[in-house]
C-alpha cells in the first residue's frame, strides 16, 4: 500500500514538473487570468523572439562571411588556371613556326 501511495505521488511531481514551462519557446499567454502573468509571459515571448532573431542573424553572418571567402578562394583558382592555358596557348601557337625553321647546318666532315 505504501507503494501505491509513493507511485502515486511521484507521477503528481511529474505532472507538475510536465506542466512548467521552463524550456524557452513561445508560451500560449491567453490563458492567463491575472494581467500580471499574461504581461510576464508576453515579454517572455519577446524576449525568445529577440534572441532568437539575433542568433539566426549572427549565423546567417557567419555562412556569408565562410561563402565570400570561398569565393575570393575560387576567383585566385581561375585566374591562376587562365594563366596557365593562356602560356599553354602562347607555347602551342610557337610550335609551327619552330617546326618550320630550317634546321641549323650540320658541318660535314671533310673527305680526304
Amino acid at each position: 500500500m505504501i507503494r501505491i501511495g509513493c507511485l502515486a505521488g511521484v507521477l503528481l511531481l511529474a505532472g507538475s514538473v510536465a506542466r512548467a514551462q521552463d524550456v524557452p519557446g513561445i508560451e500560449l499567454c491567453t490563458h492567463e487570468s491575472r494581467m500580471d502573468r499574461r504581461t510576464g509571459c508576453l515579454q517572455s515571448n519577446v524576449d525568445y523572439l529577440q534572441k532568437l532573431i539575433a542568433k539566426t542573424a549572427a549565423d546567417a553572418q557567419q555562412k556569408l562571411n565562410a561563402a565570400t571567402s570561398e569565393i575570393a578562394a575560387l576567383k585566385a583558382a581561375v585566374a591562376a588556371l587562365q594563366a596557365a592555358v593562356a602560356a599553354l596557348q602562347a607555347s602551342v601557337n610557337k610550335l609551327p613556326a619552330a617546326a618550320k625553321k630550317p634546321d641549323a647546318p650540320t658541318s660535314k666532315p671533310d673527305a680526304k
